[in-house]
C-alpha cells in the first residue's frame, strides 16, 4: 500500500490521511451499498404487494360475477316454476270458476267493468289483485295468470270474493 501512496505522489507524511480517506471511501461505499439493498428490498415488497392486491381484486371480480350468475340462475327458475304453476292452474280451473268467469266478464281477460274499477277475467278490483300476489292491470295480465290468481283467491275466500256470480 505505501508503494501505492508512494506512487501516487504521496509524501509519508500524508500517508496515514490518505488511508483515513480511504477507509472513509470504503465505509461509505458499503453504507451505499446497504442504503441501495434496503430499496431494492422496498422495491420488491411493493411489488409483491401490489400482485396480491391486483390477485384480490380479481378473486373479489370473479366472486360478484358468480353470484350474479347464481341469482340469474335462480330467478330462471322461479320463472319456470312460475310458469308450470300458471300453466297448471289453466288446466285445472274448476268448473266454479269457469262459471264465475263467464258470469263476470263473459269469460275475456281483457274486460273492464264498473267504470274501470273492476278488470279480467274474474273482475278483480286492484287492491284484491294485490292481495293475491298480482301487480299491474289485472286485465293487462296473462289469462293464466288471472286464473292462477283466482284460484289462489278462490282456495282462501272460497267464492265470497264474487257474491253475485258465485251464489
Amino acid at each position: 500500500m505505501w508503494k501505492l501512496l508512494a506512487a501516487a505522489g504521496v509524501s509519508m507524511a500524508f500517508a496515514p490521511m490518505a488511508l483515513a480517506y480511504a477507509a472513509a471511501d470504503e465505509d461509505e461505499a458499503v453504507s451505499t451499498d446497504v442504503r441501495v439493498s434496503a430499496v431494492v428490498e422496498r422495491t420488491a415488497e411493493h411489488l409483491r404487494e401490489e400482485g396480491r392486491r391486483q390477485l384480490r381484486t380479481a378473486a373479489a371480480r370473479a366472486e360478484q360475477r358468480a353470484r350474479a350468475e347464481r341469482r340469474a340462475r335462480a330467478r330462471a327458475r322461479a320463472e319456470r316454476r312460475r310458469e308450470r304453476a300458471a300453466r297448471a292452474a289453466v288446466q285445472a280451473v274448476s268448473p266454479a270458476l269457469e262459471a264465475i268467469a263467464a258470469c263476470e266478464s263473459g269469460g275475456n281477460p281483457a274486460a273492464i267493468g264498473g267504470g274501470g274499477a273492476y278488470r279480467g277475467k274474474y273482475q278483480f278490483d286492484y287492491a284484491t289483485w294485490a292481495s293475491v300476489g298480482g301487480s299491474g292491470d289485472p286485465a293487462a295480465a296473462p289469462e293464466a295468470e288471472q286464473d292462477s290468481r283466482a284460484a289462489a283467491l278462490y282456495a282462501r275466500t272460497g267464492g265470497s270474493a264474487w257474491p253475485v256470480c258465485a251464489g
